[in-house]
């Protein structure tokens, strides 16, 4: 029998009701599988901020120690009755902790933070929920063991901060690690690399680790449990009477998921795609003992009758804009430009160009330092270099959206009937999404009348 793979973020790890919860889920599975754990709520953001303390002041490491320890502790006493369990989880995690605690030492000495060294560090957020939550398994009757990402190993490309996994070296070596009929717990967010140091898979990458996982095991599907339904048409809170996606495709998904619907890492999709193995999104919060998804992500490629699926936003991209005569088709522009912020380990989302104009679009953490990239290469062509950044990119999302007539028509009326202005439109690039940017004051006015247009 194929094993399936779960996947529970930080959001099902708040409260001792979610694990709670949590435990019933597995329980209803009731067969071998692969549990994927994110950090608790909160912690990996206190381990990069302690990064930059421990650097200057050695008192922080105990500081974070400390703070570490308590969450811990308070999990365990909350969800064990029997003292001995209290006191062995404890043992453990208190171990862990101060393996931690040797890394952030060797950090204040130094006076510095080795990509290597970070990407260890913030995997520790991962590492002690899975401890925690295999003991409390244990002590609730399951057959469950803690498996590490570098005792299978997971082998990514080595690169640091942002890893691919190499499923050509893993799927034998995770296949062989998780073969037996118990329930593996395994940390999210981190892999190794050929050599063995840890390598973070991006920020937010518990989710492609499950995938990854799901992939190299051959899975029968990737369970994602979550705190919400699944897909919607809009966001709940700026629409009303959002709809429940109950089935999307692979591209459907992947483009709502890097368009900002924060369902699932942009990520996810890439490994399973491939091979055809489903992601099940389930919201916790409604389980009532069965298992039954809210949206299935698979191979179908269903035309809806609105033909959109889904309107979602980001707030995570900005536009710097070259201006020159001719600056779009003189030889040699782009390719300086995109290399230069290449090698800075700058992201570009897209690219779009006029004759006098190119326009590449960014993060909000990269505006600045594209700009001044640009700026040092001195060229000629590029007589104005002009950065905006309040505003938001709108997507529209859904299989058919190139084929079928009047999509476009229709949305734009929708949005000139609001008096919204369209600063730049980008369609084309992928078959099922459109998106557009406006000014951030008019997001929330143009998601609402996109979707009344619409799911009527």
């Amino acid at each position: 029998m194929k094993k399936v793979v779960a996947k529970f973020g930080g959001s099902n790890l708040k409260r001792k009701e979610d694990i709670q919860k949590l435990v019933r889920v597995i329980k209803a599975y009731d067969r071998p599988m692969v549990i994927v754990v994110s950090a608790f709520y909160g912690i990996t953001n206190h381990l990069i901020q302690s990064l930059a303390e421990v650097k200057k002041d050695e008192s922080q490491i105990d500081v974070l120690k400390k703070f570490l320890r308590e969450i811990k502790e308070e999990s365990i006493f909350e969800n064990f009755d029997d003292e001995q369990w209290r006191h062995q989880t404890m043992s453990k995690v208190e171990d862990r902790i101060n393996q931690l605690g040797r890394y952030l030492t060797g950090i204040h000495y130094i006076g510095d933070v080795p990509e290597f060294v970070e990407d260890v560090v913030l995997s520790y957020g991962e590492r002690l929920s899975s401890l925690v939550l295999t003991s409390i398994l244990q002590a609730n009757g399951i057959d469950a063991v803690e498996a590490l990402p570098e005792d299978m190993p997971l082998i990514t490309d080595g690169e640091f901060g942002n890893a691919t996994v190499n499923f050509e070296v893993s799927a034998k070596l995770v296949q062989e690690k998780l073969k037996e009929n118990k329930i593996y717990i395994v940390p999210g967010f981190y892999g190794v690399s050929p050599e063995g140091k840890v390598t973070l898979l991006g920020r937010g990458g518990s989710d492609y680790s499950a995938a990854a996982i799901a992939r190299c095991l051959e899975a029968e599907s990737l369970d994602v449990w979550k705190d919400v339904d699944g897909f919607m048409s809009a966001d709940p809170k700026l629409v009303n009477n959002p709809k429940r996606i109950k089935s999307l495709s692979y591209s459907e998904a992947a483009e709502l998921s890097y368009f900002g619907a924060g369902i699932l890492h942009p990520r996810t999709v890439e490994p399973l795609k491939e091979v055809g193995i489903p992601i099940n999104i389930s919201n916790i919060d409604t389980f009532k003992n069965k298992i039954i998804p809210g949206t299935s992500i698979c191979g179908s490629e269903e035309i809806s009758e609105s033909i959109l699926k889904s309107v979602t936003y980001s707030n995570d991209f900005c536009i710097l804009k070259l201006r020159g005569a001719g600056v779009g088709l003189k030889q040699g522009v782009l390719a300086k430009v995109t290399s230069a912020l290449d090698n800075a380990g700058i992201n570009i989302k897209s690219v779009i160009t006029s004759q006098i104009v190119i326009n590449v679009l960014v993060s909000v953490s990269d505006i600045r330092k594209a700009f001044k990239i640009v700026e040092e290469l001195n060229l000629s062509a590029i007589t104005e270099i002009i950065t905006i950044d309040k505003v938001s990119t709108i997507a529209v999302v859904g299989e058919g959206m190139l084929e079928k007539p009047g999509i476009s028509g229709k949305l734009f009326m929708a949005l000139a009937q609001k008096s919204i202005n369209v600063q730049m439109i980008i369609s084309g690039a992928s078959s099922v999404a459109s998106y557009f940017i406006v000014s951030s004051d008019d997001r929330e006015k143009a998601i609402a009348a996109i979707h009344d247009e619409f799911f009527k």
